[in-house]
């Protein structure tokens, strides 16, 4: 006869679940909330701009202090502001979860999967702060490149 040992799986299912959730919130605000609540075209977004300029050139002439009109932020712009932070938040629970699911000896592979959860939430995020990095980097090189810098 043979006993097998049915280990504890709780902190692993655990930490599955918060970085599914994790994964979950790193990809939402970058791929489903602009088709949801899609951004305002560029033209209204230059006009808007355009108008605050001359105000605040207006308001500098006349020497006043110039006050921005207060904004009320969507419930798409606050999600965007918050969702990236709680995905690395709950991924980084999620990581420790999984690590101390393996120190308690509970099942490898579920352990490893909230682990695993973890990370590419994280990587998800720091992977759209890398594109932006890359982005900037290309347009400060072609204006370095028209100004004959490099």
């Amino acid at each position: 006869m043979t006993d097998t040992i049915v280990r504890s799986r709780r902190l692993g299912i655990i930490g599955c679940l918060i970085g599914l959730v994790a994964l979950v919130a790193a990809v939402l605000p970058h791929w489903v909330l602009p088709v949801i609540d899609p951004p305002p075209p560029i033209d209204q977004v230059i006009v808007d701009v355009g108008h605050r300029v001359k105000e605040r050139l207006v308001a500098r002439i006349k020497g006043v202090e110039y006050h921005a009109p207060v904004r009320e932020t969507s419930w798409a712009d606050r999600l965007h502001q918050q969702l990236p932070a709680a995905a690395v938040l709950l991924g980084l629970l999620a990581i420790i979860l999984g690590v101390v699911g393996q120190l308690r000896r509970e099942e490898r592979h579920i352990a490893a999967m909230a682990t695993t959860l973890g990370g590419c939430a994280i990587a998800v995020q720091l992977s759209f702060v890398l594109m932006g990095v890359l982005v900037v980097m290309a347009i400060l090189y072609l204006i370095g490149d028209f100004l004959a810098l490099f």
